[in-house]
């Protein structure tokens, strides 16, 4: 594929010795004569290819259509297949992107010789632990295996800063949750978190038991030597997956303080008003009955009456003023 824009969804092509080492960057065109090779494997990565490069691929590398196919679509659920010789895996990626999570997937292709990935959507490029790869020789001298651990290790990684990321962000919700003012953004960006946090676990949770297959299952192409590197893997994702449970239940409890607060703090609002309309009550009883115009209307005729009627309802309202005050209705 020598077009600009075949080249531009290669992220890497190179093809490494028996001994772990990278020999060299090769093209699309190269890798069946390579593999032709008594030893050695090749590590292709794609990012969002088209059809016709993975129709190329599917070529190169003797892959299954189905597998190609999914390869292509995307949207996939995670999950681990057996073609042959061959497997196919499909593993969710997540990257904080704006405070919100952004997710991706991952489509992997190994064989005995071979290593593709096809990223689609977010995910951070896995140029870092190709890297950590080649300056550890020795390791991927155990094969394309190895160069899957790498890849598997660095998505399960960068689930863990998200959830710290959340929990830091918890933790200042929470004082807002507590604060006086209530605010209706909290309860917006507490029920968010809670969404994006279950769509991670639905990320995070299906590794575990494709690395638990990779640990026990597939010795045509998983080498006994790298199990060990996907059982660490393996730990990883069920302390994420832990860390995921937990912070989902905080934020559960956060929403519902919250609500609880919000409910308690109408309460006071009410109660107040309502302290308000009955110390009002008062002389607004005592004004009605007295501008009636009756003329029989008890002392109207004397010439205090104004005066009491007066002091009559201001003792009325101090009373009630300092009543509803014990009460705390005001």
């Amino acid at each position: 594929m020598d077009t600009p824009a075949g080249k531009s969804m290669v992220a890497n092509c190179a093809a490494y010795g028996a001994d772990g080492r990278k020999l060299r960057d090769i093209t699309l065109d190269e890798i069946s004569d390579f593999l032709a090779l008594p030893a050695g494997f090749v590590w292709v990565g794609l990012v969002e290819p088209d059809e016709p490069l993975l129709e190329k691929l599917q070529g190169e590398f003797g892959l299954h259509e189905l597998a190609i196919e999914d390869a292509h679509t995307a949207h996939q659920r995670p999950k681990i297949e057996s073609y042959g010789d061959s497997l196919f895996i499909v593993a969710q990626t997540a990257q904080m992107t704006d405070g919100n999570i952004g997710f991706g997937e991952t489509h992997i292709f190994l064989g005995k010789r071979y290593l593709l990935s096809v990223r689609h959507g977010a995910s951070q490029t896995y140029a870092p632990a190709r890297r950590n790869c080649e300056q550890a020789p020795e390791h991927l001298a155990l094969g394309p295996s190895y160069a899957l651990y790498s890849i598997l290790d660095f998505i399960v990684d960068n689930y863990m800063p998200i959830v710290q990321d959340f929990k830091q962000e918890l933790q200042e919700l929470e004082h807002d949750v507590f604060s006086d003012a209530a605010n209706r953004d909290v309860t917006r960006r507490l029920y968010d978190m809670q969404r994006e946090l279950l769509t991670l676990k639905l990320a995070a949770a299906p590794l575990q038991d494709i690395l638990g297959q990779l640990v026990r299952l597939h010795p045509e192409v998983i080498r006994d030597e790298v199990r060990p590197y996907f059982r660490d893997v393996q730990d990883h994702v069920t302390r994420v997956s832990d860390a995921i449970n937990s912070m989902r239940e905080m934020l559960g409890a956060a929403m519902n303080v919250n609500l609880s607060l919000i409910t308690v703090r109408q309460n006071e609002v009410v109660k107040r008003l309502a302290g308000w309309a009955a110390l009002l009550a008062a002389p607004t009883l005592l004004a009605s009955w007295y501008g009636m115009n009756f003329h029989d209307m008890p002392e109207l005729a004397k010439p205090y009456a104004y005066p009491t009627i007066v002091g009559i309802t201001v003792v009325v309202c101090v009373t009630l003023f300092i009543v509803l005050k014990r009460a705390k209705w005001l």
